[in-house]
């Protein structure tokens, strides 16, 4: 028998393909519209409200040119101890051990991502295929990392709690402009129609599969403290740069209000998806220290310095170490 014949003599017995569901790609495409729409909105009213304090902004970066460099170091120590931190609070949220240098290369490499993508996606991505390379499984990992995000927002919320009594008043809603409080109200609209739009369905499961990871977590008291510890460190840290550059550049503010506002305008920032809160967090900041009682100039001067010693200095090699993991199949 001819080959031929053979194939005309047996039947096609490969599975058809399976239709795509209706609307598949749009759905995809309308989850990835709506952050990338509230991302550019904040961005350009940074942008303008960078424009409109142009004279302000300016005086603070020639202040902070000509600030105090012992306390600059102190601060840039500070900023690399927080990705140290970061893989102390990440190694606490999984069972397993992970291999140190690796976890802190991956912070760094994270830290450097999430200043590119909004809303924390890149640090988030960098993260989880870490964890996976490590043997995790894309479940097991994606609980790690929602644990390890919980346990950073509720150590905010606790020293912000621990500090507000020493600073009575210091966190009243100040007088806006009409067209800064559109603002925000528009943002806050935009965030609530993805909350409870798109993502409705990936928040729901989020929050199914963090709390059994949760109760495994404080199951084992070592990797409860690792987890909290490292969380609060990094907190802690991160007021720590912002008190340097404040001390370096005159800030006449005590350590104690300032670690409130820093800490609160974090928070508020974090609802913001902006890359590494570019932006919302910079002006929730300045404005913060300026009600406060801080000059503007001093006030942008810091929050500048802040920036570039946990932004602008650390993101060309932050990029070369996730580079460097990507090709050495480390993430």
């Amino acid at each position: 028998m001819t080959r031929q014949a053979v194939q005309e003599a047996v039947p096609d017995v490969r599975a058809p393909a399976l239709p795509s569901p209706p609307g598949g790609s749009a759905a995809r495409g309308r989850m990835a519209y709506w952050p990338t729409l509230a991302c550019l909105a904040v961005l350009l009213c940074a942008a303008y409200l960078a424009r409109r304090h142009w004279p302000t902004v300016e005086h603070g970066a020639l202040r902070l040119a000509v600030a105090d460099p012992g306390w600059l170091l102190v601060g840039a120590a500070a900023a690399v101890c927080t990705w140290g931190a970061s893989a102390l609070a990440q190694q606490g949220a999984v069972p397993r051990r992970l291999p140190g240098a690796r976890l802190v290369a991956a912070q760094f490499a994270a830290c450097a991502a999430n200043h590119l993508v909004p809303a924390g996606l890149g640090a988030g991505a960098v993260n989880l295929r870490f964890l996976m390379r490590c043997g995790l499984s894309a479940g097991r990992s994606a609980g790690a990392l929602a644990v390890k995000a919980t346990a950073g927002a509720t150590v905010r919320l606790v020293l912000i709690a621990v500090l507000a009594p020493l600073c009575p008043g210091l966190l009243r809603v100040p007088r806006v402009s009409p067209a800064a409080l559109a603002a925000v109200l528009g943002a806050a609209a935009l965030l609530a129609a993805v909350l409870t739009g798109p993502l409705r369905p990936r928040c729901r499961q989020a929050l199914a599969s963090v709390l059994p990871e949760i109760r495994a977590v404080h199951a084992c008291p070592a990797r409860a403290a690792a987890l909290w510890g490292g969380s609060l460190a990094f907190a802690v840290l991160h007021c720590l740069v912002l008190l340097s550059v404040g001390q370096a550049v005159g800030l006449p503010l005590p350590p104690y209000q300032v670690a409130l506002l820093y800490l609160a305008a974090s928070g508020a920032a974090a609802l913001l998806p902006t890359p590494g809160g570019l932006g919302s967090l910079d002006a929730a900041l300045a404005l913060g220290l300026t009600v406060a009682g801080a000059p503007a100039a001093t006030a942008a001067s810091a929050v500048l310095g802040y920036r570039l010693l946990t932004v602008w200095l650390p993101l060309l090699p932050g990029l070369a170490v996730l580079a460097l993991l990507v090709r050495r199949k480390a993430l």
